[in-house]
């Protein structure tokens, strides 16, 4: 009887470390994605200034600056960790093309307050890469344990459902640096 309740006594205590484990990688993520969500709302807070500096001397690229507003507006609005993924992307690319523009203006390449939001921009960029990193270590450790015996029957037993990695469309992309980390000239 003694052995019995020492066993039972064991799986309990097992359970409950699982249960933990899995408790605090769930959290782990959250605060991984907080971290993203905050340089993502960073670089959201930069693309009006940065669309108001380029309009001030590239007043035919409307259509390119109008749809990096959308996009913007549209990744606000985006809760899905995996369709907000998508939407960034597109912003990024969006990014791209506006700082690539910039250098067919050389008064604007030459602007103080231009150049300073490029470079927040590269920062916030840099920041959001390495929060996007740890993130996604974080879902793929959440989700190993979860997926894995014998955690996986304590994340079954109480609902802990696998996290949706953010990332972009390919490994190499998202090993490219966003924009030019070099001054304009």
């Amino acid at each position: 009887m003694t052995t019995v309740l020492m066993v039972l006594a064991l799986i309990i205590v097992a359970g409950a470390v699982l249960y933990n484990r899995l408790v605090a990688g769930r959290n782990q993520v959250r605060t991984a994605w907080s971290d993203i969500d905050v340089q993502l709302q960073r670089r959201h807070d930069l693309i009006p200034r940065l669309v108001t500096a380029v309009d001030q001397y590239a007043k035919y690229e409307r259509a390119t600056l109008e749809s990096i507003t959308e996009l913007r507006r549209e990744a606000i609005r985006t809760a899905d960790v995996e369709a907000r993924g998508a939407v960034e992307e597109k912003l990024s690319e969006g990014l791209d093309r506006l700082i690539a523009l910039a250098e067919s203006y050389p008064d604007l390449k030459a602007n103080e307050n231009f150049l300073s939001l490029q470079g927040e921009l590269v920062e916030t960029e840099n920041f959001l890469q390495f929060a996007r990193r740890y993130y996604n270590g974080s879902v793929r450790d959440y989700n190993t344990m979860a997926e894995t015996v014998p955690s996986n029957l304590i994340a079954g037993l109480f609902k802990f459902s696998p996290k949706p990695f953010f990332q972009k469309s390919s490994d190499e992309a998202a090993n490219v640096p966003l924009v030019n980390l070099g001054k304009l000239e």
